[in-house]
């Protein structure tokens, strides 16, 4: 069986955990998208880990990871990944790449940090780890596969044909300094002694492997509002962070995707730029800030201090419904055990009308929250396996969540550990 586990809002939710947990019973985990520009933040019996290109499940002995042809590949920091984990006691992991990925360029980086410098205050709030120059290039045909570093005369040819290009946009656009060919030639050349042992079709190994009734992780990276069609364009990363595109970023068929988990927090936050109606801010902010996650709601890539808000009714019913959600992973329930009362929001105000409908980009700046506020729990609920034993409001928060959501809360996440996690019978349905 093959299953996703994908966000519901704007990345940050706590997949890295739940990946890790479903792992335990999964032979294959895959990253189908995105790359280094964000991380998924795993705290297990070998410590506290941000992963920002290995797939998560990857602690585990029995698991092989893939990177995918969907995947933005940063070779160095891939391989510098590895190597961290191994010096920390990590089991060396199975690990394969596809031979269709594509190469994050030392150039991307360049251009990314180049781009955002000259919008200044009309930036994207970019990593700056080289994603958007990356995408574009893969759209319009000059990118590099991993496959291409074995291909050494038509590698040359190529790279002084697209340095030519660039050089051109860094002259008269970026003023700064000209591309080299033969350099960046040799750079490969290291990236290809690096990736080599590891390079296979992947699509060819997962037929096998679906043939063979093996279990498949796709893992997601960010979340639906992140999608560069249906999340808060232009405020967005530029690779489809829906669980449709698993099957394109692995190379499987769509139809073998049987369950989708999709994560929620059970409140908001988000690093970057763009509309979020659910923020707040000052010292209510920072005091969540402060107690969320573990050790606190910081940026696993960059360390920024997350934006902070209520959980979100509209934007995560509507972040469910673009993955094809089958279950909910309601993470960090832990953390509101501080407050006397939680809001949430369960509607958008704009023009003087209440909608409960996710709006294009284009509304959402004028989008004001609709606020229910339920009693708190006032209680350390970590330790809790049974859902029965949460305190009453605590459950009701959970259950008043899942009603205006629409989709079955099937997992709470109570905790950091893989351990803290409470299974759950939904009303709505267990997929």
């Amino acid at each position: 069986m093959v299953k996703a586990v994908v966000g519901a809002n704007w990345g940050d939710e706590g997949k890295g955990k739940i990946t890790d947990m479903l792992a335990r019973e999964a032979d294959i985990i895959i990253r189908f998208q995105g790359g280094a520009n964000a991380g998924h933040t795993i705290v297990n019996d070998y410590g506290k880990f941000a992963l920002h290109t290995l797939p998560s499940g990857v602690f585990y002995g029995h698991t092989t990871s893939i990177i995918g042809n969907g995947v933005a590949l940063n070779i160095p920091i891939l391989m510098g990944e590895l190597k961290s984990l191994i010096e920390r006691g990590v089991p060396q992991p199975r690990l394969l790449v596809s031979d269709r990925a594509q190469m994050v360029m030392p150039y991307h980086i360049l251009f990314d940090q180049y781009e955002e410098e000259r919008l200044g205050g009309r930036s994207f709030g970019s990593t700056k780890s080289g994603i958007a120059p990356f995408y574009s290039d893969k759209y319009a045909k000059i990118g590099f596969q991993v496959c291409e570093l074995f291909g050494e005369e038509g590698l040359k040819e190529k790279l002084a044909r697209v340095c030519e290009t660039k050089n051109v946009l860094l002259k008269h656009l970026y003023h700064k300094p000209a591309l080299d060919a033969d350099a960046l030639y040799d750079t490969l050349m290291e990236y290809k002694e690096m990736i080599a042992p590891f390079v296979c079709d992947t699509s060819l190994y997962l037929d096998q492997a679906i043939r063979e009734g093996k279990n498949i992780l796709l893992e997601g990276q960010l979340g639906t509002l992140k999608d560069p069609d249906h999340g808060i364009y232009p405020m967005v990363t530029s690779s489809s962070t829906l669980a449709a595109y698993g099957a394109i970023g692995a190379g499987i068929p769509p139809y073998e995707i049987r369950k989708v988990v999709t994560v929620c927090k059970a409140y908001s936050s988000a690093v970057g730029a763009g509309a979020f109606v659910s923020e707040i801010f000052g010292e209510e902010a920072d005091e969540l800030r402060r107690r969320g996650g573990d050790g606190g709601e910081y940026g696993a890539t960059t360390g920024r201090p997350r934006r902070m808000g209520w959980f979100d009714c509209v934007a995560s019913r509507y972040g469910c419904r673009l993955q094809g959600t089958t279950d909910v992973a309601f993470t960090v329930l832990d953390v509101l055990g501080y407050l006397d009362e939680i809001p949430v929001c369960t509607g958008y105000e704009i023009d003087g009308e209440v909608t409960t409908d996710f709006p294009a980009s284009w509304k959402l700046d004028k989008a004001k929250p609709v606020l229910a506020t339920l009693p708190g729990w006032k209680s350390d609920i970590r330790g809790i396996r049974e859902y029965g034993q949460l305190p009453e409001n605590c459950r009701k928060y959970v259950e008043f969540v899942e009603e205006h959501i629409g989709y079955p809360i099937t997992m709470v996440s109570n905790g950091p550990g893989r351990e803290d996690i409470i299974y759950r019978e939904s009303p709505l349905g267990k997929a």
